[in-house]
């Protein structure tokens, strides 16, 4: 179709990379309009946690529609909306001992981390804001300012202030506690570092690389943060939902944040859907000081709780995501050890992995040569240099051997003179839950 370089604008990105027209997807499938199959490692950038067109959530929401179900209702109490709440609150936060209370932003991750950065300034009245280098918190000029990547700065057109960057865990080198200068920094009145009220942070870098924090200097973090009265805010985005194993990605460090931002998966159909999550001490907005048209989205409501009920009322789910999780991190170790380390090198955790591959170059080989064996798999980092595992976590073991079986094969090509076969493994756990 000639229409997408008629009218489209060039801004446009993963059609270049997948420069198909697609038209139907289930589970961890798309489909293109001559009806070639492609397994999808992209999982729309980790919002489709749960895979596309889900059936459990298409019954709930067809059900809700053919009601005639609230849509749009801004902010109002809606039955849709309470129920989610409920669901939340109850499967959720209670088992995990968290007293937050929830704020409805616009739709997309970046109004949630808007929302979050205006309220830690708001209470503390103090504007900077710590981030840390490769983080990505979004492209409004707020998150944007947080945002590491020179690409999305410099399409701003402003000067991006009101905040410090501090150095990643491994940043600077293995063995170096960079939590330790952040501390020092704050505590000494002439490092030209104001007093923040906030520090943002990922657990796991999506977009900057798949650069997984240590549980130990995320804890030290929030050492930090405790000491000097910083509020500790974790964009949870793209890392959560389960994407790590449990339902939020600190919740292995034990860290008890100020603010969570969480979108993508949230609404679990695909749905836009954005919440900020904070203690309840730290709810001081007055009414209508940060609203928003779209921040209460209905059909997200019902699709979100459908998720809850069914994948989060035990820790069934959380054992099959950390199971398969184990499975990737045994056949990505296994394809940098053939292919050589130092060429190639592991890094994430969870189903949130990636391959490192030095350069941009190497690593749009492998995924080019990938989408022409039918598999959908991106890279990340400044660099784009890091091909991204981010899969449907409800994928079957099959199809999960299959596309990591498809990039070795991309690598194996890639790698000029190499041929090797793969030796065949069986990497799997026994299965807990029927995928």
């Amino acid at each position: 179709m000639k229409i997408f370089e008629q009218i489209e604008s060039e801004v446009q990105s993963y059609a270049r990379s997948f420069p198909r027209i697609f038209n139907r997807a289930k589970g961890e499938f798309l489909y293109d309009e001559d009806g070639n199959e492609y397994l999808d490692f992209l999982a729309g950038a980790g919002t489709l946690n749960y895979g596309h067109n889900n059936p459990l959530f298409k019954e709930k929401l067809l059900e809700y529609i053919n009601s005639d179900g609230i849509t749009h209702g801004l902010d109002l109490h809606t039955r849709a909306k309470g129920s989610f709440l409920e669901a939340f609150r109850e499967k959720i936060l209670k088992p995990r001992d968290m007293d937050y209370v929830m704020q409805f932003t616009g739709p997309t991750g970046t109004n949630a981390v808007e929302a979050a950065l205006k309220l830690a300034r708001n209470i503390t009245g103090r504007e900077n804001i710590i981030s840390f280098t490769n983080g990505f918190h979004g492209v409004s000029l707020g998150a944007l300012a947080t945002t590491g990547n020179s690409h999305h700065r410099g399409a701003a057109g402003v000067s991006l202030s009101g905040c410090s960057r501090m150095p990643y865990d491994g940043y600077l080198g293995e063995g170096i506690d960079t939590t330790a200068y952040l501390d020092k920094v704050l505590s000494d009145s002439s490092s030209g570092i104001d007093l923040p009220a906030a520090a943002i942070v990922e657990t796991v870098q999506g977009e900057g690389g798949i650069n997984a924090a240590s549980i130990e200097w995320l804890r030290k973090l929030e050492q930090v943060c405790r000491k000097h009265g910083v509020l500790l805010i974790i964009d949870d985005i793209q890392a959560g939902c389960g994407r790590t194993g449990h339902y939020f990605s600190f919740e292995e460090a034990g860290l008890k944040p100020d603010i969570i931002t969480l979108s993508k998966s949230l609404g679990g159909y695909g749905l836009p859907f954005a919440v900020v999550l904070f203690k309840p001490e730290l709810d001081q907005w007055k009414p209508g000081e940060h609203n928003g048209t779209f921040r209460g989205n209905n059909f997200a409501f019902v699709t979100a709780q459908a998720a809850i009920d069914h994948y989060w009322s035990d820790d069934t789910f959380s054992g099959e995501i950390l199971r398969k999780g184990r499975y990737v991190t045994r056949r990505l170790e296994a394809i940098v050890a053939r292919y050589g380390e130092g060429n190639f090198t592991t890094r994430g955790r969870g189903m949130f992995q990636g391959i490192n591959c030095v350069n941009g170059e190497i690593a749009s080989s492998i995924t080019s040569k990938a989408f022409e064996k039918g598999l959908i798999i991106e890279t990340s980092g400044a660099e784009d240099h890091v091909v991204k595992f981010l899969c449907p976590l409800v994928i079957s073991d099959t199809n999960l051997k299959r596309g990591i079986d498809i990039v070795e094969e991309a690598i194996r090509e890639t790698c000029a003179g190499e041929d090797a076969i793969p030796e065949e493994f069986d990497y799997f756990e026994p299965q807990r839950l029927a995928s």
